[in-house]
């Protein structure tokens, strides 16, 4: 895995809802990957590759001790969506305000 995420593989990965379910439900703290698979009408094995692609783009950080594999949400995915987002905004916010300034003007 790079050291710092892709935007698009971010953006990629959080455009199926089943990969935002398994987000938003290990948002309340690691779960095992049985537990996190129990909600979802799936098998085991497709939970896991859903889970592999979260942690392919740095959403998500799997550990297995023992015979339990437990996966928690990781920063770096987060942090390169938000910093993309954070460029994006402020460029906007350039533009629109360059518009309110020439609006006023006329």
């Amino acid at each position: 895995m790079p050291d710092t995420p892709d935007v698009n593989r971010v953006l990629q990965a959080l455009g199926d809802p089943t990969r935002r379910a398994i987000v938003d439900r290990l948002s309340q703290g690691p779960l095992s990957v049985s537990t996190l698979a129990q909600p979802f009408d799936m098998s085991l094995t497709a939970v896991v590759q859903h889970l592999q692609v979260l942690e392919e783009c740095g959403l998500v950080h799997t550990e297995k001790i023992g015979r339990v594999r437990t996966c928690r949400l990781d920063p770096a995915g987060f942090d390169t969506l938000e910093q993309w987002i954070r460029t994006h905004r402020s460029a906007w916010e350039r533009r629109l305000d360059r518009l309110g300034e020439l609006l006023e003007e006329e």
